[in-house]
């Protein structure tokens, strides 16, 4: 009595919606020798290529025979657009950053120093200026001094 049975394949979406796939009766014979025997049989179903992301859901198998109904754990599927790509720009974004801060950095100090070498007077020249300014007459407007460092 349990060699007629039928399987059917659907999917639940998450809707909660049943779909139908494919179903199909089977009648397998017994073999002699082996009626009182437990069996277990496989049957394969290859699903085809789905076409959107509307066939996202749980993928189930049910097998029904005399009354029983026994139906499997079920498999989710979650189907995308293109396809899992996984992005993952961490290590490119900390050197580029890191080559910027750099360039960056070499940029700022080499302008400082080029800046201070003409903004700033040597050492010996304040002594000059001094020089300069004490043989000048009294009456004489002191010259301009040079521009704060800061500016």
């Amino acid at each position: 009595k349990y060699t007629k049975f039928s399987i059917t394949y659907y999917w639940i979406n998450s809707l909660d919606q049943k779909t139908y796939i494919y179903s199909r009766v089977e009648n397998v014979a017994i073999p002699s020798g082996e009626e009182n025997k437990t069996a277990a049989l496989s049957y394969d179903h290859r699903i085809m290529p789905l076409e959107n992301t509307s066939s996202t859901g749980t993928y189930y198998c049910e097998v029904k025979w005399n009354g029983i109904q026994k139906i499997g754990k079920g498999v989710f599927f979650l189907i995308r657009d293109t396809g899992y790509i996984n992005i993952f720009y961490s290590w490119e974004i900390l050197i580029t950053l890191t080559v910027l801060l750099a360039v960056l950095s070499i940029t700022a100090t080499a302008l400082l120093l080029w800046k201070r070498k003409v903004l700033c007077p040597r050492r010996n020249q304040p002594n000059i200026l001094r020089q300069k300014v004490e043989t000048q007459l009294p009456s004489a407007s002191p010259p301009p001094l040079p521009p704060p460092v800061y500016d």
